[in-house]
């Protein structure tokens, strides 16, 4: 390790005659980091790591660790007698790297975590001398050290000790035993040992975590002096968060990243927005005293989102804070979202160049599931950023609760996060230094190993869940502490004082000078970037101010079509497909040439194919997209010799269009609250999300409450996320039939989102087409079907693929006369192939089936023009699979009523009628017979009343 970061020294060109200078400079942070300026400890920090392993890279067992001790002592060359005892020195030597190695592992839970000292900690045994055979009377020993890194291979025991207790004991508590990777471990374990968890800052350090101290708490006790009992969630007791976030978003600049996307609850956020992101106080006051201008429903003061670009030692960075409701943690995943798809438009696969951070409370980290999806996502192919720094403000209270044992079961807030082995970092938020050193800790193992990292900020919250709130009455003895307690700020500027490193009259200043910009209005970001380079943002100009319109010209040319067609069906030499699935390309085959009519299968693929070729990317995700729940996609082949895939869409792929297909770890919230976040951000990319059935999408709701269908109007944020979600009545229960239609037109209004039911495979063809070649973002639902993707009447045309567009509204396409029908049947989905054989069965050719394909926004011109031929109608009647409470009557009759009256049908004796199942509590029945019996009987309502 050291030779190889030598030579990365010598290799630095702009080094010239100093390389003795620095190697001098090198040699004393490799005796003691503390030894040089942190400038020059954080340049050693970030050296790359050699490649070839170094002679101590070995794994950490005592037995292995004392045949490295004996190999050194000088002593172990004389001949011994043979004995089957050691000596006592050997047998002591041995437990004191067991109580080394003790440290490392359960140091933390005897460390100095909590500002309030209320914590309850037990003693740990495992720390203990008499644990280990040892005594006070070995205090003076001299031992081996091991790997501990004290600077010297031979320390007292007394030595060893209070270093282990300043590295692990102290305001920091490090988690990274966990961790298999013996690199990593071994990189953590230096950087912390080194600095015994407390590097030495400079007073320019200290000085400037000292002022942004000041301003965190200024802010807070400004808001609180001008708007008293006004909620705003302040991060007063937790206002270390600050100087953290300034630090890390500093350090990763010097990584040359371009981006950073944030993600946070309400906890803080004001504070957040004003010294981080730099907004203008003056627009916060106005929100506050209700003088903001809005264009929309908008949103509370503390859900809002901001951007903004800040100077950085490696250059302009560009900032984001995404919004979120209250629904804490589901901001997580679209963050990663975000990020994923900035990533990708940087062409950056390992995620360099934009870096997340998540920032969390304690008992909502610990209590909501979608935290451990999230984890559970950050290493798959489809969901990976190169890592994320997770912040917790770990006011060690939710909402009201405060007991832990009612808060979680588990020791920390953070124990979930080991799932995947990231290191956490407990750290005492009234240690500002401490918190400083952590962050750079923090970053530089997210660029090292590309991997997730936590922080758990433990402080407290020196006010209410919100400043309305009064805490004592459910926490009185905490808030009791609370009352007595000084502030970060001013504990940490006493300190300064203390230490000659600043004045009495200094700290004032910093305050004064702090307020008077608060009053004036002015920005209080010193890095903030005045005209930023707007080339790092994304350019949704192309796609604001348009019209809601329900057709585009979605054709393309015939030749073009069938060209791409045999471009994907052409396979690599030697790649030997399973037999179903040759049989499904030799069907495309044919198809291309009309010898086979269109299925739905060939139709989704030639949209996804005319996209690529028109410059249009395309992802897809969710549980078996690949192949497809019903096997009907086959996107992704396997070579049955070499289990090698072959995707044959990404062929058509450059380098400024991409095709991405990947089948979904198994989750249903964070995986679209992920997709929600890239669609957000790639306004040029068709965004996919399929569910295996459509009431998985259930797992979601709360991403299509608070993000898919209001996001707009809460947050003026576009989205053109796709969801597909199978649908169905086929006899299969409850769980996998209905994709609760009527939750979505329940959400509909102010054309917020579109929500269509393509029956046919030429219109699932122009309906994605639609969705990525017009210049509107808006999320399309889509019911597609199970049963019809192989159906013998939901078939098309090449020429409906290439001369059609997307139909609202499907008149009656038998030879039925329109001068003969009396009952008009209206339907959505796969109904409408039940009805249709059965129509034919008793020949009733006074009955025409009429299908709307797109429920939302309701094509009330459209069906219009179509019921308006049929002059004689004596019936109108609405079908539906769905019962009664569910489907799309109870959400859309009004529409159908509206168009009926306005025709002023002679004959009509009622508006419109229903025929379908009745209310039910459950979404279709379980038993086979049941659901025949329902089956027929809606049929038979339908056509003859």
């Amino acid at each position: 390790m050291q030779e190889a970061s030598m030579e990365q020294l010598r290799g630095s060109s702009h080094l010239g005659g100093n390389v003795a200078y620095v190697e001098a400079m090198y040699e004393a942070y490799l005796r003691d980091p503390n030894e040089v300026p942190e400038q020059w400890r954080s340049y050693f920090e970030r050296l790359p790591r050699s490649t070839e392993a170094a002679p101590h890279d070995i794994p950490h067992s005592t037995i292995r660790e004392t045949f490295i001790l004996h190999a050194k002592n000088k002593d172990t060359n004389r001949p011994k007698a043979a004995s089957a005892v050691s000596s006592d020195f050997d047998i002591k030597q041995v437990k004191v790297l067991d109580l080394i190695n003790a440290y490392r592992v359960r140091g933390h839970q005897k460390a100095d975590l909590d500002p309030l000292n209320l914590m309850q900690r037990d003693d740990v045994p495992d720390l203990q001398l008499g644990y280990h055979g040892l005594t006070n009377a070995d205090l003076d020993t001299v031992f081996q050290t091991g790997n501990l890194a004290t600077g010297s291979d031979n320390s007292s025991l007394a030595e060893i000790i209070d270093t282990l207790e300043k590295t692990y004991c102290s305001s920091v508590g490090a988690e990274y035993m966990h961790i298999v990777d013996t690199a990593e471990k071994e990189w953590l374990q230096q950087r912390i040992e080194s600095v015994k968890s407390h590097p030495k800052y400079s007073a320019e350090v200290a000085k400037h975590i000292l002022e942004r101290l000041v301003a965190s708490e200024g802010l807070e006790k400004y808001l609180q002096s001008k708007y008293p009992g006004t909620k705003r969630f302040g991060l007063e007791g937790g206002e270390s968060l600050i100087p953290l976030m300034d630090e890390l978003i500093q350090r990763a600049g010097t990584y040359q990243v371009q981006e950073v996307v944030i993600g946070m609850a309400h906890r803080g956020r004001l504070n957040v927005l004003i010294n981080t992101l730099g907004k203008s106080p003056a627009d916060l006051f106005d929100e506050f005293e209700g003088r903001a201008k809005f264009d929309s429903s908008g949103d509370v003061k503390y859900h809002q989102g901001f951007s903004s670009n800040v100077m950085t030692p490696g250059g302009e960075v560009h900032l984001a804070l995404a919004f979120n409701p209250s629904h804490l943690e589901i901001v997580s995943p679209v963050v990663e979202g975000s990020v994923r798809a900035r990533q990708d438009r940087r062409k950056d696969p390992i995620g360099t160049t934009v870096m997340p951070i998540s920032i969390h409370g304690d008992a909502a980290f610990a209590g909501q599931g979608v935290v451990m999806e999230t984890f559970q996502a950050s290493q798959t192919r489809a969901y990976k950023t190169g890592g994320t720094v997770h912040v917790i403000v770990n006011n060690q209270v939710g909402f009201t609760t405060s007991l832990q044992e009612d808060a979680r079961s588990t020791e920390y807030c953070t124990d979930v996060a080991k799932m995947v082995q990231a290191p956490i970092f407990h750290v005492n938020a009234d240690d500002p230094e401490a918190v400083f050193f952590v962050t750079q800790l923090a970053a530089d193992y997210r660029f090292e190993f590309k991997k997730d990292i936590v922080i758990d900020l433990i402080c407290y919250r020196r006010r209410g869940h919100n400043e309305a709130d009064e805490p004592s009455g459910t926490q009185p003895l905490m808030y009791e502490k609370i009352r007595t307690q000084k502030s970060t700020c001013e504990l940490y500027a006493n300190k300064l004082i203390s230490e000659g490193i600043i004045t009495k009259e200094e700290y004032a200043t910093l305050t004064n000078d702090y307020r008077d910009a608060l009053d004036n209005g002015r920005h209080v970001v010193k890095s903030l970037v005045r005209e930023p380079n707007e080339s790092m943002f994304v350019d949704w100009r192309p796609f604001l101010g348009h019209e809601w319109t329900a057709s585009h010209d979605t054709s393309i040319d015939l030749k073009k079509l069938q060209s791409l067609s045999n471009e994907l069906n052409e396979m690599p030499e030697g790649f030997v497909t399973q037999r179903q699935v040759q049989k499904i390309i030799e069907d495309r085959r044919k198809m291309t040439v009309g010898a086979l009519p269109i299925n739905w299968g060939y139709a989704e693929t030639m949209a996804y194919a005319s996209l690529l070729a028109e410059g249009h990317s395309v992802r897809i995700t969710g549980q078996d997209v690949g192949r497809g729940t019903f096997s009907h996609r086959h996107a992704v082949l396997h070579n049955q010799k070499d289990g090698s895939r072959h995707i044959p869409l990404s062929t058509l792929a450059t380098d400024d269009v991409t095709f991405d297909i990947y089948d979904s770890f198994l989750s249903e919230e964070a995986v679209l609250a992920f997709e929600y976040g890239y669609a957000t951000t790639q306004p040029n990319t068709l965004v996919i999300w399929e569910a295996q059935f459509g009431d998985f999408a259930n797992g979601a709701q709360v991403v299509i409450d608070q993000f898919i269908t209001s996001g707009e109007h809460k947050w003026g944020r576009l989205c053109g996320l796709t969801m597909l979600l199978p649908h169905g009545y086929e006899g299969q229960g409850p769980e996998h039939s209905s994709a609760r239609l009527e939750r979505y037109l329940q959400l509909c209004a102010e054309h917020n989102i579109q929500v269509c039911v393509p029956t046919t495979p030429a219109q699932v063809f122009h309906m994605l087409r639609r969705q990525a070649i017009r210049p509107l973002r808006k999320p399309l639902v889509a019911l597609t079907p199970k049963s019809l993707l192989r159906h013998k009447e939901a078939i098309s045309t090449l020429e409906e693929l290439s001369e059609g567009s997307f139909q609202t509204v499907i008149d009656e396409v038998d030879t039925v006369k329109a001068k003969d029908v009396t009952r008009v049947v209206m339907c959505s989905g796969k109904v409408y192939f039940d009805l249709l054989e059965q129509r034919r069965a008793r020949e009733l050719n006074n009955v025409a089936i009429v299908r709307i394909e797109q429920l939302y926004p309701f094509p009330e011109d459209d069906l219009k023009n179509i019921l308006k031929k049929y002059k004689s109608i004596e019936k109108v009647v609405w079908c539906q699979e769905e019962p009664m409470n569910q489907g799309a009557w109870y959400s859309s009759q009004h529409h159908m009523r509206r168009v009926v009256r306005s025709l002023n049908f002679a004959h009509l004796d009622y508006e419109v009628e229903y025929a379908g199942r009745e209310a039910s509590a459950s979404p279709a029945a379980g038993y086979m017979a049941l659901h025949v019996e329902q089956q027929n009987k809606m049929i038979d309502d339908a056509l003859i009343g």
